[in-house]
């Protein structure tokens, strides 16, 4: 069994790992893409959002699909429609047009709908074979981002040039990921999710949200994604104002998502010690921090110091959200509270992306960081309440 169990998760480790390669590469070009065929600089960022919108408008027909047909169906499905996005996106480049390229940006958004679920699966594989491993499960896929944090943007870096057009052959280099995540999936065997026979005992999505645990979980990764999303999207434009190579700015980005991920080796066991209210509270501080650092200037050094910080604070938050999540629902509930959170996730994302740019020319680099200050500390607020109210070492509860 926990042979298995090592198994399915370094599968899914391996996909996490192809996902955020696609979305770190994405990540790094997408903007100065968009700036390179734009008419106007407040539009650069529009090919970001029609990443981010796609996953958000697909996340809850993603989550249908895996329920009716198995996860493993919808992975595949992501990884044929994460090839024919790519492919869009180099023809779009070619052709020198924005809105060719939002349309493909926003199909590959279909591939991170479904990819956004792998830590669920995490926790299924861990409740089917070891409950007490939910949390470091999760944590532990979720670490499988680390390899696209430096694949990204040396691909990014490696493939900006390979073709006439700038970026082109960045994006068809990301069809060959597609193909490797296709192959991956077929080998997974997981849980068979079965919602449609165990749902009369699910509680409408109302109340189940009314409940504290639940409403801060989504809330907590909602918020953490997009305060992290507004400052890592417009940071290669901002950095390009201030004259930085684009070599920097592949630089920074790579730092700030081995920050994201590399904590992931600890974070579970973190919060199985400490409690996932204390693990959200320090990740709000480390966030903190980064606006503290991102304040002081703009030299390399200052943005990759800043982007460090917001993606350790980001995995405290995004982790520690879900393991939350998944003390507050029955297993009849779990497609649609994960399918909802993804929403919620991707629907303010879809807002930072769309408004990052036009915060960045319009109001500068500072204006930007001091905006995401009142949405930390919402967060913090919240936690600081929430574990008054039920307990701070509550998370050694939600890890077993």
């Amino acid at each position: 069994m926990l042979a298995s169990l090592r198994v399915q998760l370094s599968l899914l480790t391996a996909l996490q790992a192809l996902l955020f390669t696609n979305n770190t590469t994405l990540i790094v070009v997408n903007g100065l893409a968009g700036l390179a065929i734009a008419d106007t600089m407040l539009m650069a960022t529009l090919p970001v959002t029609g990443y981010v919108l796609g996953a958000a408008i697909w996340a809850m027909p993603a989550a249908a699909v895996m329920n009716r047909f198995g996860r493993r169906m919808g992975y595949t499905i992501g990884s044929v429609v994460a090839m024919i996005g790519a492919t869009l996106a180099w023809y779009a480049m070619t052709q020198k047009s924005l809105p060719m390229l939002c349309f493909a940006t926003f199909v590959l958004g279909l591939y991170n709908a479904f990819g956004a679920s792998l830590r669920f699966a995490a926790a299924d594989i861990a409740d089917k074979y070891k409950p007490s491993f939910r949390a470091k499960a999760i944590s532990l896929v979720v670490t499988g981002g680390i390899a696209g944090g430096v694949l990204g943007p040396e691909l990014a870096k490696s493939s900006s040039t390979l073709l006439e057009t700038r970026f082109a052959g960045t994006y068809l280099s990301l069809i060959g990921f597609a193909v490797l995540s296709l192959l991956l999936v077929q080998l997974l065997r997981l849980p068979a999710l079965g919602l449609a026979k165990t749902g009369t005992d699910a509680r409408p999505l109302r109340e189940i949200l009314s409940e504290p645990r639940c409403w801060f979980a989504i809330m907590t990764a909602a918020l953490g994604y997009g305060i992290m999303n507004l400052l890592m999207v417009s940071t290669p434009l901002a950095m390009e104002v201030c004259r930085h190579p684009f070599e920097s700015a592949a630089f920074v980005i790579e730092w700030h998502v081995v920050g994201m991920f590399a904590p992931g080796l600890i974070t579970g066991s973190l919060i199985a010690r400490f409690g996932v209210l204390q693990i959200i509270a320090i990740g709000c501080v480390l966030m903190l921090a980064c606006v503290g650092i991102a304040l002081s200037g703009v030299e390399l050094m200052q943005f990759v110091a800043a982007l460090f910080l917001l993606g350790v604070g980001w995995n405290f938050m995004y982790t520690g959200g879900t393991t939350l999540l998944t003390s507050s629902y029955r297993p009849s509930e779990r497609i649609r509270v994960q399918g909802f959170m993804d929403v919620c996730v991707f629907s303010v994302m879809v807002t930072s992306s769309a408004s990052s740019g036009a915060l960045l020319f319009v109001n500068g680099w500072t204006v930007l960081n001091l905006m995401s200050l009142p949405f930390i500390l919402l967060v913090l607020g919240c936690a600081i309440w929430l574990g008054s109210r039920i307990g701070w070492r509550t998370g050694k509860v939600v890890a077993a």
